[in-house]
């Protein structure tokens, strides 16, 4: 496997879209608590236990599991991301917190000691893989025998209304995306079941179930996330694909935000429909 594997992801990750994440990370990782919630109750860490949170960004997953798994235990949360690491390092400080420790690393080439950890976790952290069967390879070996996985990733565009919304505005104002491969690194990557269940079973891991779990997104405002909207997600893919001129794109955030102040209930609240497949294995 190469180093320059995952180069463009590294990029994207360093150079766009983590600047894009730190800039919001609050609201970001506010949005999606439910997640978070579900993720530590699916994979009940215990105390002592060694976990490594992959793709952990600033750390809103990291810090949970750390709490969970108390002083004599210890989460490694790797990240390909400097700017979302740089933010957990200045957490990690500001809250006093003495079990996480921040890794730069491609998880899908990184060689992390083998057999070391009890918990693998991610949330929307493992979709960017440029060789997935490679990646999850790496990280089963890393798992200790009897050691879980536990992961959320993207359920497809249909079963997020988040995404939904503003994706079928863009694409009746802009016209579809041009035809690409659903398994190529992004949010949808591993969106089929199936798919997501062929690699954990490649990558040697036994009693995988991969669940469908619904949840809400707490959006903050409808203005806050229709801009989210226009930069991030299917609907931020595809104005970056088509690259409408600045009135065309001020529009559709306009059009955005009218499509989510309708989903807006009368005490403010914003919340859409979300789901995710939840992934379990373990190693034998």
């Amino acid at each position: 496997m190469s180093e320059a594997a995952n180069a463009a992801m590294r990029r994207y990750w360093n150079e766009v879209a983590g600047p894009r994440w730190v800039q919001r990370a609050d609201a970001q990782e506010a949005r999606n608590i439910e997640v978070a919630e579900l993720l530590l109750r699916e994979a009940r860490p215990q105390p002592g236990e060694r976990v490594l949170d992959v793709g952990c960004g600033p750390g809103a997953t990291s810090f949970a599991f750390a709490a969970a798994v108390g002083p004599s235990g210890d989460v490694t949360g790797a990240d390909i991301s400097e700017p979302m690491l740089a933010l957990l390092h200045q957490r990690i400080g500001e809250r006093g917190v003495g079990n996480i420790t921040p890794l730069l690393a491609d998880a899908q080439v990184h060689a992390f000691p083998p057999a070391s950890f009890d918990l693998v976790i991610s949330r929307f952290g493992v979709m960017f893989f440029a060789d997935p069967f490679a990646a999850f390879a790496n990280l089963a070996a890393a798992l200790r025998p009897g050691g879980r996985l536990v992961m959320a990733v993207w359920a497809p565009i249909a079963d997020n209304q988040h995404w939904k919304i503003p994706f079928d505005i863009a694409v009746r104002r802009l016209g579809p995306p041009k035809p690409a491969d659903p398994r190529a690194p992004g949010p949808l990557a591993y969106s089929d079941a199936g798919y997501f269940h062929s690699i954990l079973e490649a990558a040697g891991l036994a009693d995988i179930a991969v669940t469908p779990m619904s949840f809400q997104v707490l959006g903050r405002s409808a203005k806050d996330e229709a801009e989210v909207a226009a930069e991030r997600g299917p609907s931020g893919r595809l104005i970056e694909e088509k690259k409408p001129d600045e009135a065309t794109r001020k529009a559709l955030i306009a059009e955005f935000e009218e499509a989510f102040a309708a989903e807006t209930a009368a005490n403010g609240e914003l919340r859409l429909p979300g789901t995710v497949l939840l992934a379990k294995a373990r190693r034998p």
